[in-house]
């Protein structure tokens, strides 16, 4: 790796667009959980693909490293230059660039932020439905196939995006997909570099499929004495088929949490919060039929949030959750897991890590779209404690060896970068390998953020 050189042009081409203060490089180097800080050599913010392209060619020239960054969100160490090299900040790309209103679609820059675009998409009454919960760029959600509160009804990003530009790792650019709904045209390489989390390419443009605003929405809240009572309900629930637009589950500790962090008063124990969406008189109708279930699992407290205001109070105490539990132990770190299981398992996999928290004592608040077998916890501890830091790892170890013994995978939505890429083999067997072999395909030199996802390369 020849840094200096890279660097050298890399300034012809950027100018004061390459950042090399400290501030800058640590502020890239940073994580939301438990990695420590990795800064990379430069941060790169280029404004065209053309630009992205010419960074992506000095790198391979120089064997440098190349890592994306959208807005540092991710959970697993994706965005960290744990190789150092040139990190690429797209938040200078964050434009929409078109919107096919007839064909419900848009094509985006990947910096802009699942926010913005749905505040520009307003007046066409259309809306993108992903919600990972943080503002997340675009091009992060798709790098990392994120997916989140309403994948229950929408689906995650692998089946809301259409198409792609892509930026090879020898600077060549590439367009996959198209607006078309459907097609037999080969291989989906879509689908191949939504969740590549940037270890195949840089994602500089992508066209999303759009959703039409409900003419109806209310949400609701609702407690539970335990939680088998809770993750039952929402068992239930999906087998009936109500068209739950969200279900989320949060425990008796988070509850607490959020009542400490945002001044609420929710009973400190485990609750649903719910969403619908469709006409009026189908919101009615699921409602009701929730409602039922809920009083046959012992639910209470039933809320409803039906003006826009109350909802998006609801919403932002859920979306608030994990700073909430942060700040319940001033100075911890956490590691931030979370698992897939097949619904039918749902209750025993949340009972069980339950049961391995208390028996590690481990403080680790449970929250998650359950609606789709996925759930999180967060799982707390001081840093300077080796022992408690051992305890903290040994109950997220056996959270993904539970999921995968019941047929289910090491993450719903975070992603695997660094964090978790020792439970690749064992999800995946030889189709890691296959992995491994396409990464080496397009990627030869191993710049594109080198050391995720993939089996390592010597």
């Amino acid at each position: 790796m020849n840094i200096d050189a890279a660097l050298a042009a890399l300034t012809t081409v950027l100018g004061q667009r390459l950042s090399l203060s400290k501030s800058d490089l640590d502020l890239h180097g940073s994580s939301e959980t438990h990695f420590p800080l990795t800064p990379p050599d430069a941060v790169a913010y280029p404004q065209t693909t053309q630009e992205v392209a010419q960074i992506v060619k000095i790198c391979a020239a120089h064997h440098v490293p190349v890592i994306g960054w959208g807005t540092g969100t991710s959970l697993e160490g994706q965005a960290q230059a744990f190789s150092g090299g040139i990190c690429v900040d797209f938040s200078q790309m964050n434009k929409l660039l078109r919107i096919g209103q007839a064909d419900m679609d848009c094509t985006v820059q990947p910096g802009i932020t699942r926010e913005v675009l749905n505040t520009e998409l307003r007046a066409t009454g259309l809306f993108f439905p992903v919600d990972p919960g943080a503002n997340a760029s675009l091009g992060g959600m798709t790098s990392t196939r994120a997916s989140g509160t309403t994948a229950v009804r929408y689906g995650t990003m692998r089946d809301n995006v259409l198409g792609l530009e892509v930026v090879l790792a020898d600077g060549s650019v590439i367009h996959t997909g198209t607006r078309a709904r459907k097609s037999s045209a080969g291989y989906d390489l879509t689908a191949l570099f939504v969740g590549a989390e940037g270890t195949l390419g840089l994602i500089t443009e992508i066209t999303l499929r759009l959703q039409g605003q409900p003419e109806a929405v209310t949400a609701a809240i609702c407690a539970f004495d335990d939680i088998d009572s809770a993750v039952r309900c929402v068992m239930d629930t999906i087998q009936i088929g109500i068209p739950m637009a969200r279900i989320e589950f949060v425990d008796a500790a988070t509850a607490a949490a959020v009542n400490s962090y945002a001044g609420s008063n929710l009973p400190e124990c485990p609750h649903l919060m719910v969403e619908f969406h469709g006409s009026d008189g189908g919101v009615r109708e699921q409602a009701e039929s929730f409602g039922e279930i809920v009083a046959d699992h012992g639910g209470k407290g039933f809320e409803w949030a039906i003006k826009a205001e109350d909802r998006t109070a609801l919403w932002t105490m859920r979306h608030n959750a994990h700073y909430a539990c942060m700040a319940s132990r001033p100075g911890c770190r956490a590691i931030v897991t979370d698992i897939c299981v097949p619904i039918s398992r749902l209750a025993d996999a949340v009972n069980e890590t339950r049961a391995d928290l208390a028996a590690h004592n481990v403080t680790g608040p449970i929250l998650g779209h359950v609606g789709d077998g996925n759930f999180h916890a967060i799982l707390l501890f001081d840093e300077a404690d080796p022992d408690e830091v051992a305890r903290a790892e040994t109950v997220a170890h056996r959270m993904v060896t539970r999921a995968l013994d019941m047929g289910g995978t090491a993450t719903g939505e975070h992603g695997i970068g660094i964090g978790k890429l020792r439970y690749m083999a064992a999800e995946h067997g030889p189709a890691w390998d296959v992995m491994g072999a396409l990464k080496a395909a397009l990627d030869p030199h191993n710049i594109m953020n080198p050391g995720k996802l993939v089996p390592p390369r010597n």
